[in-house]
């Protein structure tokens, strides 16, 4: 998974994030292993996923609240 953009995660639907989300966290855990075995060739990579995740994960929370916000 290349650089994604905000714009490209809030043009999305729900289950693309998902998916994105769930790629993001298996990427992240290879990333560790490779990390802890010595063989990580750019650790930057482990911060851009971990900020990745985050858009991810606050991009579903605003959904959920404007969600609730509107149905009240």
């Amino acid at each position: 998974m290349g650089v994604v953009k905000i714009t490209e995660l809030r043009d999305m639907s729900v289950d693309q994030l998902e998916a994105t989300l769930k790629e993001a966290k298996e990427k992240l855990f290879h990333l560790r292993l490779q990390a802890r075995m010595e063989r990580l060739d750019s650790p930057s990579e482990l911060k851009k996923n971990k900020q990745l995740i985050a858009r991810i994960l606050t991009l579903k929370s605003l959904r959920e609240l404007g969600k609730e916000t509107n149905t009240k």
